[in-house]
Formats: C-alpha cells, sequence, structure tokens
C-alpha cells in the first residue's frame, strides 16, 4: 500500500511501542551474507562484509531468542486490539533479487495513536497468484491470532490482488462478520493509483528523463565537476545548493529531481563547452516539455505527500484530495497545447477507470471530520459525477453510514449486556454504581 516498495532504513518496527525494537517477521530467515539480516536499529540492512553465520552458532542461537521474545510481546499486544487493518507491498532485496511481500497490520491503540507493525515478509514465487497471495495473508493473520480482527485491506491495483481481495472477504468473513456486510474490507490504495496516472503522464518524456538523470550522475561523479558545475551557477546568480539524484522506482523523487534541474538549465550549455566528456545535455525543446510536466505533475505531487503520511490519519484527506487532481485534469484536458492535452487525456482515463465508482471507506471518513461531515460529498460528488450519479451516490454513502452506526449500536449493546451496562436511548452506554 505505497508508491513504491518502501526503503530499507523506512521499515517500521514491530514489537512493543520502543522504538529500539527490532523487525519482527512470523518467519525469521538468518541466511548469508549476501542477503537480509536483522537489526536492532529496526530495520533490514544488508550485510556484505559479515561471514556466513552457521547454523548451530551461539550467534544464531541468541537471535532465535530474541526473535521468539519480539514475538511474544507482540502477540500479547495484538490480544488487546480490537480491529487491524492490514496493507501489503512489494519489496525487494537487492543483492537476493527476490522479491517479498511485505503484511504490515494497523490499528489505533488505547490512547488514540496510530500503531502498525511489520507482521511478515512473504516470499512468493512468480507469477503470484490471487490465491497464493490470499492464502499467504490469511495465514499470516491466523499465525498472529488476528483472523477474528481484519477491518481492512489495502492492496495495489493488480488483477492478482483483486482475486485475493475476494478470496481473503470470504475467509475473514468467515472468522467474523465484516462491518457494513464487507463494503469497507477493500480499500484501493490512493497513492497507487496516482501513481499510476503519473506513469502514464510521464511516457511522453522518458528519454529526456534519462538525460537529465545521466546529467545529474555527471556531474555529482566528481568533485571537480561539481564544482565547476556550481561555480557557473553562481556566476548566473542561480540560488541553490546541489543537483537532486532520484529513484527510478519513486516518480516523486524523478519529479523533485526535474523541478530541481530546471532551475539550472541556463547551466547545463554553459558545463558541456567546459566539459567535453558531457554528451547528454537536453535541448530548449526537452526543458520546455519538462516544465509543462512539473507544473502539472505538481498537484499529484502534493496529493500524494498528503495522503501517503503515517504519522497521522490521512482517510479523511482522501476526497479534497483527489478533487483537486480531478478539477486539474477536467480544467486541462482541451488544452491548446498538443503535447499537454494528450498527457492529460491518458492521465483522465486512468482517473476515470479507477474513481468511476463511488468510494465508500473515503466517503464515509471524510463525512465523519468534523470540520466537514455530510458537506464534504455534497460538495465533492457533483463535481466528480454528473448529476444524477452525484445524486445516486450521496443516497449510497448516506445509507451505509447510517447503517455502520446501527451495526456499533448493536456491538455496543452486547458488550454493555455482558458488563451489567446499559444503553440508554442517546446511545450512551450507563454503568452501575
Amino acid at each position: 500500500m505505497s508508491i513504491s516498495p518502501p526503503e530499507v532504513s523506512s521499515i517500521p518496527h514491530v514489537s512493543g511501542t520502543d522504538s529500539s525494537t527490532p523487525v519482527m517477521i512470523n518467519n525469521p530467515v538468518f541466511v548469508s551474507h549476501d542477503a537480509c539480516d536483522l537489526t536492532q536499529e529496526g530495520g533490514v540492512k544488508h550485510n556484505k562484509r559479515e561471514p556466513k553465520t552457521p547454523i548451530g552458532s551461539k550467534e544464531m542461537k541468541l537471535k532465535m531468542m530474541v526473535y521468539e521474545i519480539e514475538k511474544k510481546k507482540l502477540k500479547n499486544l495484538l490480544r488487546h486490539v480490537q480491529k487491524v487493518s492490514l496493507t501489503t507491498d512489494m519489496w525487494k532485496s537487492k543483492n537476493q533479487k527476490i522479491e517479498y511481500m511485505v503484511v504490515t497490520g494497523h490499528w489505533i491503540d488505547g490512547n488514540w495513536k496510530l500503531q502498525k507493525r511489520v507482521l511478515n515478509f512473504v516470499h512468493i514465487r512468480p507469477p503470484r497468484r490471487g490465491v497464493e497471495i490470499s492464502d499467504a495473508v490469511f495465514k499470516c493473520a491466523k499465525e498472529w491470532g488476528i483472523e477474528g480482527k481484519i477491518h481492512t485491506i489495502s492492496m495495489d491495483n493488480t488483477s492478482n490482488n483483486d482475486v485475493a481481495v475476494r478470496l481473503l472477504k470470504d475467509d475473514f468473513g468467515r472468522c467474523k462478520k465484516l462491518l457494513g456486510g464487507g463494503k469497507l474490507f477493500h480499500v484501493r490504495c490512493c497513492a497507487h493509483i496516482l501513481n499510476l496516472m503519473v506513469q502514464d503522464g510521464l511516457k511522453d518524456i522518458v528519454d529526456i528523463c534519462e538525460n537529465i538523470r545521466d546529467s545529474v550522475d555527471f556531474v555529482n561523479k566528481s568533485d571537480g565537476r561539481a564544482l565547476l558545475f556550481a561555480e557557473i551557477a553562481q556566476h548566473l546568480q542561480i540560488p541553490g545548493k546541489k543537483l537532486l539524484h532520484d529513484c527510478r522506482a519513486r516518480w516523486n523523487s524523478t519529479y523533485e529531481m526535474l523541478n530541481c534541474a530546471i532551475k539550472y538549465k541556463e547551466v547545463f550549455p554553459r558545463f558541456q563547452v567546459r566539459e567535453p566528456l558531457y554528451e547528454s545535455c537536453p535541448s530548449s525543446e526537452d526543458w520546455e516539455k519538462v516544465e509543462k510536466v512539473c507544473t502539472i505533475l505538481e498537484k499529484f505531487y502534493t496529493a500524494t505527500h498528503i495522503i501517503s503520511g503515517s504519522e497521522y490519519p490521512t482517510s479523511n484527506l482522501f476526497l479534497p484530495e483527489i478533487l483537486k487532481v480531478k478539477k486539474l485534469l477536467d480544467a486541462r484536458v482541451n488544452d491548446e497545447d498538443d503535447f499537454v492535452r494528450g498527457m492529460i487525456t491518458r492521465m483522465k482515463l486512468k482517473f476515470d477507470k479507477y474513481w468511476k465508482e463511488c468510494n465508500l471507506l473515503m466517503s464515509i471518513a471524510a463525512i465523519l471530520d468534523p470540520r466537514q461531515k455530510m458537506q464534504a460529498i455534497e460538495f465533492a460528488f457533483p463535481k466528480m459525477y454528473s448529476t444524477y450519479e452525484a445524486q445516486e451516490n450521496i443516497t449510497y454513502v448516506r445509507k451505509a453510514i447510517f447503517e455502520l452506526y446501527d451495526e456499533y449500536v448493536a456491538m455496543a449493546t452486547s458488550e454493555s449486556a455482558g458488563t451489567g451496562c446499559s444503553l440508554n436511548p442517546a446511545s450512551e452506554i450507563v454503568c452501575p454504581p
């Protein structure tokens, strides 16, 4: 449930609330020096210099002992959690060249704090069919004892994940009735949808991006070149520190690289004159296209940054950000510039593919924001759908939220019956003194 596979340093901690505890996974795999190792810093690192650790060594036994202790702590923590939402993402070990599916659990603790823990790294051999993904996720939930607590699951938008979600919905529904009859179970990753749209938009400047990427690498490869580049920039009175590298797998990183490089577009030609080995200088026409693309991608970049936050609730922020993207696409779909019009048309087709249906959970989350309430969808839907579809979707969401409320009342009534408390007509739980 993210734009890209997580970076090694960003993999969250797992056991307890202490940030120093190591990552926990269901099945510990301690492998040779050219694979991954669990670290006390709470992440995964690649050990290239450490020798192989014999399976029967004291160090291995110590690792297994620590693992079992931390796993027991997390199991005890999850025992007191009422609802857990799952997300999955693909993570690749650069050294092993093997992809793992990362299963992460998210919940709100007793202090109303967001918590998340990596529950497992699962290696599923290609082609990774939906049934295999489903089996791996359900097995993970069952081993942690949370198969009856799953609230929602977020996955990237692929056909095999759609199959997995259908199977998981049935499996988890058999363990315990899903809220809203399962209408809220599958949450499509909004950041991934935005990523798919942006990738379509970047298709026309793939070669230009490659030239700029090569230019950045060339300049930053030696201190002498970087110094020469900085001197030219200073002479032209262009503020800034240095060019930014990008991560190819993350479009927002590529946007940052392009946005930074644009500031130095006048520096590159002068640098080429002084550096005979430099051969990838973008043309003025290239820079014009990059500027047009960055102007459009700025909205996507802002939206992705907001909805990808991990330290604060984001579900109530989706609808306003998606609406901003929709308005941008509608405003530029008939642009006079052929290049811009072609790019926007492709992006709008992708937008309509994923957002033509009402996202129930996103809508309910926006309504539960006390600053917006029902006005959130009453304002947004007429701008996202036709008049008839907007009214139909508003009615659908209103009905769903009342049904959801009734379900919570029924659950509260059932729980209060077991504790001797009563539920008054105002839906407040009143316990005897």
